[in-house]
């Protein structure tokens, strides 16, 4: 989900494992030369979850921490993808957290239907993070904590 932290924490996981990061959300934007919000604007959500599944599939997992962007849990054949070349781990955020973080999603090339709430999307990407999930750690105390966390499950 947007705001949980998966580009902040896979930075800090990337530079102390001294592995590549790959941001996903940005990989897209280089691809197409555009904002994340631009692209689902320009294209729609059904074209947006083809490009996102495109970039997943063509990262190469060699030394490699990769943070997603909060849709890739729609794509099966992406997430198969990334479970059968690394470890998943979902970073836990309640609602009010990533509301706290991000209260305006407007421009944030967020995937969600048009009568969807954030609520509803939350709800929704939540039971689906923790299927593919091979390690849940919660992110509510900070950055540090978080990554200590992600260090004992490794």
């Amino acid at each position: 989900m947007a705001g949980a932290g998966k580009s902040s924490i896979g930075k800090k996981l990337a530079n102390y494992l001294k592995f590549d990061l790959i941001d996903s959300d940005q990989l897209i934007e280089a691809n197409q030369n555009k904002s994340l919000q631009e692209i689902l604007v320009d294209n729609g959500i059904k074209e947006f979850k083809k490009i996102e599944e495109a970039a997943i599939l063509s990262v190469e997992f060699n030394e490699t921490v990769l943070a997603t962007g909060g849709s890739v849990i729609f794509s099966k054949k992406a997430m198969n993808y990334i479970k059968s070349n690394s470890s998943v781990i979902y970073l836990e955020v309640s609602f009010g957290d990533i509301m706290d973080r991000i209260p305006d999603f407007s421009n944030r090339g967020f995937v969600k239907k048009a009568d969807q709430t954030m609520k509803h999307a939350f709800n929704e990407r939540e039971s689906i993070y923790r299927e593919f999930a091979d390690h849940i750690v919660t992110n509510n105390e900070g950055l540090e904590s978080c990554f200590n966390k992600i260090l004992s499950v490794i």
